[in-house]
């Protein structure tokens, strides 16, 4: 096995054009393995950067060489410990060559070795969310999530009355002032020292006219001028501006087991990283509920233990209810919800029908349900949403293994014109 050891300097980035070449070449590789990436890394962890591996293939070069059964060659190697010059060198048998691809056994499966590729995070975050976005975000221009605000920056010379700082102008008037009187009592100084040194009566006249002229210039210097003028200055600076919420609403009833609430939490922190790297200004909600609902924070939502019985319609009330405290009409609202679907009796699930339809729906952009749980078996909650999802503003996805992640999530938020 041949290792290629690269001992080129790499300053300031010369190979980043053949890198991204290279990932061009394997991008479709690189695709196919996030699903598996999802199933059988941990989602955040992955968020920093890591290693996919993706087939050979594709990755060869093409490389030139003579027929080996064709021509005569003589070829003297320095070095040789086994011909002098003259020596006839015998022609090598013709052979398959170690081209990776040949049976080493009896079995006839052939297979492709395997090549690790090492992305940073910026790359490996580019292949999973690129294509997706949040659903219906153009309804409320959330195109631009900065606002701009006037902030004081200094003074300028030049400005409306109404934003002159007398303080900063006095003081400019104070100086100017202060130094103009010094020249001239220096000028009447020395205009004394000449008059009190000459006797020419002509001379004399002229410099009594020059003191008189100097001493009324002294005596009548103005209080303020234009350049003592300062103003207040403004500019205008961007400042973030919040206009979208996800709500995140997971079922931790006793019903939800390890396995079903394991999927969910991937799902959500998959949910998590997507927003957080495409939507700098995205609040998140976390709501956790069993016979009862809690808003908690990101920490509680993820690692909290806490279980009971099963009652979902208390998380779509609190939802409601902060929507209404919390968020205008201006906001893009938008929510996520996981459950295995098991509710405490089919009142609950109607009731939550009822809600979605009356108060939620209404009021937010875009609504996912997943349930957790086999595809054969539809339960009472499913039943419920399914009479009112239409994949517009309210969808719902089955979910039961790992693998199924990266698919219902891609489907969800893939951007809309892609899709159309």
């Amino acid at each position: 096995m041949s290792h290629i050891i690269d001992r080129r300097k790499n300053d300031k980035g010369k190979s980043t054009g053949n890198r991204q070449k290279f990932l061009k070449r394997v991008e479709s590789q690189i695709k196919k393995a996030i699903p598996d990436i999802i199933s059988q890394e941990s989602i955040k962890d992955s968020s920093t950067g890591g290693s996919v591996k993706v087939p050979v293939r594709g990755l060869d070069e093409p490389s030139f060489r003579h027929d080996p059964k064709t021509g005569k060659k003589y070829i003297i190697k320095p070095g040789n410990d086994r011909f002098n010059e003259g020596d006839r060198v015998p022609k090598p048998k013709g052979g398959a060559g170690g081209s990776g691809k040949g049976k080493g056994s009896n079995s006839p499966e052939v297979t492709e070795d395997e090549f690790t590729v090492v992305l940073s995070r910026e790359e490996f975050l580019k292949y999973f969310f690129d294509d997706l976005a949040l659903p219906n975000l153009v309804k409320k221009l959330m195109d631009s999530t900065e606002n701009f605000e006037s902030r004081r920056a200094g003074y300028t010379k030049d400005s409306v009355p109404s934003r002159l700082n007398i303080k900063t102008s006095y003081r400019q008037s104070l100086g100017r002032r202060l130094a103009l009187k010094g020249v001239f009592e220096k000028k009447l100084q020395k205009l004394e020292a000449q008059l009190a040194s000459t006797a020419d009566p002509e001379e004399r006249l002229l410099l009594e006219a020059e003191l008189e002229k100097v001493r009324k210039q002294a005596n009548t210097i103005p209080f303020f001028e234009d350049i003592d003028m300062r103003y207040n200055n403004f500019e205008r600076v961007p400042v973030p501006v919040t206009s979208a919420v996800m709500f995140c609403v997971m079922d931790v009833s006793a019903s939800m087991g390890y396995h079903e609430k394991d999927i969910a939490k991937r799902f959500f922190t998959l949910l998590y990283i997507f927003l957080t790297r495409q939507y700098k200004n995205v609040e998140l909600v976390f709501i956790r509920h069993h016979t009862e609902a809690k808003e908690v924070d990101e920490e509680e939502f993820f690692n909290s233990r806490e279980s009971g019985g099963t009652v979902v319609a208390p998380s779509l009330k609190l939802m409601d209810r902060i929507i209404r405290e919390r968020y205008d009409e201006s906001w893009n609202v938008y929510c996520c919800q996981a459950s295995d679907g098991d509710v405490w009796s089919k009142q609950d699930a109607l009731e939550c029908k009822k809600l979605l339809q009356e108060a939620v729906l209404p009021s937010i952009q875009f609504m996912a349900y997943i349930e957790i749980n086999s595809k054969d078996r539809e339960s009472d909650l499913w039943q419920a949403y399914k009479r009112i999802s239409n994949d517009e503003d309210f969808s719902i996805r089955h979910i039961y293994e790992a693998y199924e992640i990266w698919p219902v999530f891609q489907g969800l938020f893939r951007k809309r014109r892609e899709a159309a």
